[in-house]
């Protein structure tokens, strides 16, 4: 229920959970030092449980028992403490229950102050590489303001909780006055500390005007072709994987994107990104010079923009693979859907689900550029194999991912394999949040890694290696903090703790900081994998090193049904899929295009002799041809390149767009022509009844007949 992370988290939730029972019996016993004590345990717990940002605080927040409550209920027991040991009558008792009625009177203030600072440091956009110096964005607020505020506040009456344990203990009333007058002291100093960030000259400036001197950015800028997504905070990488390619493509490209929180997580990029939450305020943006809009994912918020009939729309998806995620019927929406290669367009061509061929359009895979082809021979003496599971998905069939039913024999196999090989298990950042049985399997088998890695450190066999490499190890590991360090400065752009609209001031597009990012990302990633033993068993979570990077890395993957497999294909290394719903090597490799040059697991993994003997001997690899034939298949031609392919197809589609706008101003300029035709011939019609009337009054028909031409003429 409570949904803890970890063992550390799980012990923290005990203690809570047990001390404030233990502080009530404390005050009611009444005994002051275990009173003390236990109170000390749910300090410490709830802090403890605060900075790993735990789940659990979230659900007791659900079932009304959030911060202030907790903190409320410490005091009033205190103060039940005191009644316990006999001291209502006494000043002291007084004294606290007046501090705790102002404690709490506190707390309203200070909480308005910082939503009000909040709401008004938050702009209606979140930009990275936008210009927006026609309005003044003032420096955020010192990040110890306004970080966690609440607890902070909440904690101010440590020093009075104290103060009154020892009062009461000691029978020194001017300990316990002297904690409470400091609590108060900082709560009102707290407070005050705020005050001043809620002057103008401090305020981001107003929403209109941000979203004007957005609009007048995008009329100085002209945006071409623009990326457009949406999603959860995991889902990050889907867009990442297109940022390179958006900074290939001819033309004045854009990323727009819905969630604040996703923006944080972007990789570093030279192309501009708008952030835009609010559908009106995006309704009401112009992009009239965008001619092609990219979605990376089917997602409800595309519709924003899929309105705008200026631009075509492509589906571009996040990667190629056979599930039914790869022909979901909400593409027919997309004026054009591009797929890597044939595959695509087949896998649409069977599924019948109303994505018209015509609309279809091959365009390779420009990521897979990184990904360097197999030598034919392992890096290192002992081969690599990379164990890529997908996750469960949202239906949690049986074939979604191996973790379930074989995941755990994989690992063992390779752990256990003659000749040895080393492991590197890479799973997907997904796994886990729809089924806890996944993520216990994974919790296993990271387990299993990390014990097979310490009993090999430990074996005879690779002392002799591991003492040659320490130098080198060491060295690496040096030359990894150093970096890192470096990165977190560089990606990380003006002062520390600045929000969001402060960021978005400063995160302009530095050519020589993203060149230096780009460079110091292949030091790190070279670092990391030299700061292990090329016999090491590692377990690669979090989004560096990032999964190309372990496809170099590797001499052959194990993996499941996604677009992993369709990418590491481009490597042209044996690989294998494990048939988790036990259809059958025939009726697995019929219905997934991935899997016919892949060796065929069932749940057991015994088949994986197959693949180790095709990485340790190329005689033994006999889909070595299969592989060159599907990897033509699912991600196109070699030639022209992917990229050339990709930015071609936009410059058509961009062309097909302003054909379609031309006709269309065509269109409605004859329909306005037509409409005034109308009306001059009304006139027309008119003038000349008016002329005959008057020929008939005056007996002037010619002189009538020239006013009415003039007044026709002038009319039109």
């Amino acid at each position: 229920m409570a949904r803890v992370g970890s063992r550390s988290e799980l012990a923290a939730a005990v203690l809570l959970g047990l001390g404030y029972p233990c502080v009530m019996i404390a005050a009611l016993i009444p005994d002051i030092w275990m009173f003390t004590a236990a109170a000390a345990v749910t300090y410490a717990a709830d802090w403890y449980l605060h900075q790993r940002g735990s789940y659990l605080v979230n659900r007791l927040e659900k079932v009304r028992a959030g911060l202030p409550i907790r903190f409320m209920l410490r005091q009033l027991l205190l103060i039940l403490l005191l009644a316990r040991l006999g001291l209502a009558e006494e000043p002291l008792f007084y004294a606290a229950v007046a501090f705790f009625l102002l404690f709490y009177g506190l707390q309203a203030p200070h909480g308005a102050l910082t939503t009000l600072i909040r709401l008004r440091r938050t702009m209606p956009v979140v930009t990275r590489n936008v210009d927006l110096h026609a309005v003044r964005i003032p420096d955020a607020p010192p990040r110890a303001l306004l970080h966690r505020s609440g607890l902070k506040m909440l904690h101010l009456d440590i020093p009075a909780m104290a103060g009154v344990v020892v009062a009461a203990a000691t029978g020194n009333d001017v300990i316990g006055y002297a904690g409470t007058a400091l609590s108060i002291a900082l709560g009102l100093g707290y407070t005050a500390a705020l005050v001043p960030y809620l002057r103008r000259r401090r305020r981001v400036p107003s929403r209109p005007a941000v979203l004007k001197a957005v609009e007048k950015w995008l009329g100085e800028y002209q945006p071409t072709v623009a990326l457009y997504f949406s999603g959860s905070e995991d889902s990050a990488y889907q867009v990442n994987m297109w940022l390179e390619t958006m900074e290939q493509l001819e033309g004045r490209p854009i990323v727009i994107m819905r969630e604040r929180g996703l923006v944080a997580k972007l990789h570093q990029t030279s192309v501009p990104v708008l952030c835009v939450p609010s559908a009106q305020h995006l309704m009401q943006m112009r992009f009239d010079s965008v001619r092609v809009a990219l979605y990376p994912a089917n997602v409800g918020k595309n519709i924003h923009l899929l309105r705008v009939p200026t631009m075509k729309h492509v589906f571009i998806g996040h990667g190629d693979s056979d599930k039914l995620a790869s022909v979901n019927p909400f593409s027919k929406v997309y004026d054009e859907v591009w797929t890597a290669g044939r595959a695509g367009r087949d896998r649409y061509a069977i599924a019948d689900v109303g994505v018209r061929d015509e609309d279809i359009v091959e365009v390779g895979r420009p990521q897979l550029a990184p990904i360097r082809p197999w030598s034919g021979a392992p890096k290192h003496p002992v081969p690599t194999i990379l164990y890529a599971p997908t996750w469960e998905g949202w239906d949690n069939a049986p074939g979604n991912t191996s973790l379930l039913l074989a995941g755990e024999n994989i690992v063992r196999r390779l752990l256990e394999a003659e000749p040895p090989v080393r492991l590197i298990y890479k799973p997907h950042p997904f796994t886990g949040i729809r089924n806890k049985k996944a993520l216990a399997a994974h919790e296993r088998i990271t387990a299993m890694v990390r014990k097979a890695a310490a009993e090999r450190a430990a074996d005879p066999r690779w002392a002799g290696e591991a003492a040659a490499a320490q130098g080198e190890r060491a060295a690496a590991r040096a030359a990894l903090a150093r970096t890192e360090a470096r990165l977190t400065e560089l990606t990380e752009p003006g002062r520390a703790g600045g929000d969001q609209a402060e960021q978005s001031r400063v995160s302009l597009a530095d050519p020589e900081r993203l060149a230096e990012i780009k460079s110091l990302r292949a030091e790190w990633n070279d670092a990391y994998w030299r700061s292990f033993g090329w016999w090491e068993h590692t377990v690669v979570s979090g989004p560096r090193p990032a999964l190309y990077d372990c496809f170099n890395e590797s001499d052959a993957m194990v993996s499941d049904i996604s677009s992993v497999v369709s990418d590491f294909i481009a490597s042209g290394k044996p690989y294998a899929v494990t048939d988790s719903a036990e259809l059958g090597a025939e009726e697995f490799r019929r219905q997934n295009t991935a899997v016919r040059a892949a060796v065929v697991l069932s749940n057991g993994a015994g088949e994986l002799d197959r693949l180790l003997a095709a990485v340790s001997d190329p005689a033994a690899d006999t889909l070595a041809g299969a592989r060159a034939e599907l990897r033509k298949y699912l991600l196109g031609p070699d030639e022209p390149s992917s990229i050339e392919q990709f930015d071609a197809a936009v410059g058509a589609l961009a062309a097909k767009a302003e054909f379609r706008n031309a006709g269309v101003r065509q269109r409605v300029g004859e329909q306005a022509i037509g409409e005034l035709d109308r009306e001059s011939d009304a006139g027309d019609a008119g003038g000349a009844g008016g002329t005959a009337q008057g020929a008939e009054a005056e007996g002037n028909g010619a002189g009538g007949t020239d006013g009415a031409g003039a007044a026709a003429t002038t009319g039109r």
